[in-house]
């Protein structure tokens, strides 16, 4: 496994991430523990999560089975930089009760105490904000972030989800408190089919010296050789993914993807993970795999390496789109 800092910090981590929002709606506790031994044994020492995943009547599940296999071993948090997320109603589906979601300082708190106990540790690494709150000043949500670094509960802070002029907001407002530390990481939503990133997001997170963490870089399995599973094994797409293939541009896009990965002898799903890790200001992807098969496969990506012959082509599939303003200015 490869390892870099974590945007501007001293915090060294893998270059792949790996994502748990499948435990427990989709892999079961046993299975769970099973890829977070492999990941463990492969070098990954970057988990991440969010208080909600396990979704509906069982938000706050997959914190929990995180935190039962920390329990197993007291190496394994050790070893470990957890990731986890705030923002989201915790009530279960219905609507929420007043400051139980968003980032008030009152609900950061409870929210904060409540992962911790799911997820049987006393510390979380890098604390995240799943998504703006417009409606809380960051003056606010500094101050509360300070009382819980000074308690020792959190020790950095990540964004998610965040435009470019909040990630600027956020840590201007933070430099002018002074002692706050600020963001340190955005993870956003990036992928070969997906770079709108690349115009604002990316920018603000490099000058400010976030590392981004890309979510989704398969695109709901989009990049993974929908086309030729289907082809080959009779197994249709689903959801994200045969949305997107129902338009024929797009499919007539994806078709060249993976005739030119063929060509190149590459597995599409190892390709657009190893792209991500070509781009500037990434620090690595988050694979979500629901079994060990999966995490394997995204492991080769790491020592991948794309000649500039498929990068180029790659780019005239996908091409970006461009730098701002110049993308929308003379």
């Amino acid at each position: 496994m490869k390892y870099t800092q974590l945007g501007r910090t001293g915090l060294k981590v893998s270059r792949l991430v790996l994502g748990t929002m499948n435990f427990g709606p989709q892999t079961d506790e046993a299975d769970s523990h099973a890829i977070m031994d492999s990941a463990l044994d492969a070098g990954i020492n970057f988990f991440d999560t969010a208080n909600v995943y396990g979704w509906g009547e069982n938000k706050g599940r997959t914190e929990e089975i995180i935190g039962n296999w920390f329990a197993k071993s007291p190496t394994h948090r050790d070893k470990t930089v957890l990731a986890t997320k705030v923002y989201g109603n915790m009530a279960g589906d219905g609507p929420s009760w007043p400051n139980h979601d968003k980032l008030s300082a009152l609900n950061i708190r409870r929210a904060v105490d409540a992962s911790l106990k799911r997820l049987q540790t006393d510390y979380i690494d890098v604390y995240q904000f799943h998504h703006v709150d417009r409606a809380t000043p960051f003056e606010e949500i500094w101050q509360a972030i300070d009382v819980l670094v000074q308690q020792g509960k959190i020790l950095y802070v990540g964004s998610s989800n965040f435009p470019g002029y909040k990630i600027a907001q956020a840590n201007e407002i933070a430099a002018r408190r002074g002692g706050t530390i600020g963001l340190v990481s955005e993870q956003c939503l990036y992928n070969l089919a997906e770079r709108r990133a690349e115009m604002e997001v990316i920018p603000a997170a490099q000058e400010y010296g976030l590392g981004v963490i890309p979510w989704s870089p398969l695109h709901g399995g989009l990049l993974g050789g929908v086309i030729k599973k289907e082809v080959e094994g009779g197994r249709r797409a689903s959801g994200r993914a045969a949305d997107a293939l129902a338009n024929t541009t797009v499919r007539a896009q994806i078709q060249s993807y993976e005739d030119l990965l063929e060509k190149h002898g590459l597995e599409p799903g190892e390709a657009a993970l190893a792209w991500l890790l070509t781009r500037p200001g990434v620090t690595g992807p988050i694979v979500g795999p629901r079994t060990a098969e999966q995490l394997e496969s995204a492991l080769r990506a790491v020592e991948l390496k794309l000649s500039e012959e498929l990068l180029t082509g790659l780019d005239e599939i996908f091409p970006g789109p461009g730098p701002s303003p110049e993308a929308f200015a003379w």
